[in-house]
């Protein structure tokens, strides 16, 4: 795993706790201006059988950067993904840095429409978009 200090410049590790953090550790970008920009270092762990970056890792991420974009636009209330769809573009593979950016195409009392894409050192890997209900914490069930 990475650690703060080998963190390539203009990227800090993101504190995200739960699954996301088995991954990880999930960077954030330093210069956030108005796109919610993130990063993950793979390696062998993130990869299938076939030695690629494995569809799951990578649904989880988009799954990720859009709640996090979802939870600022909901003034940090919780969120939760109702509805996403994936594109697999073309394939990454262990050692590639992967940056994610993700947008808000739309936002209602209690829905967010969001966007995301994955883009390594060959360009875009995977894309999705997503509905997100926005809900309370009492509105979470364990």
């Amino acid at each position: 795993m990475l650690t703060q200090d080998i963190v390539p410049e203009g990227w800090k590790a993101a504190r995200i706790d739960g699954f996301i953090g088995l991954m990880g550790p999930l960077l954030r970008a330093t210069d956030q201006g108005d796109q919610d920009r993130y990063a993950l270092q793979t390696d062998e762990r993130h990869t299938n059988a076939i030695g690629l970056i494995h569809g799951g890792v990578l649904t989880s991420l988009l799954d990720q950067v859009m709640a996090i974009s979802a939870w600022r636009a909901a003034d940090r209330r919780p969120t939760v993904t109702v509805q996403m769809e994936t594109r697999f573009l073309s394939a990454a593979k262990a050692g590639d840095f992967l940056e994610m950016e993700a947008r808000i195409r739309h936002k209602t009392q209690s829905m967010i429409f969001a966007e995301a894409e994955i883009s390594g050192p060959s360009g875009v890997v995977a894309a999705a978009s997503c509905v997100l209900k926005v809900t309370s914490k009492e509105g979470v069930q364990k």
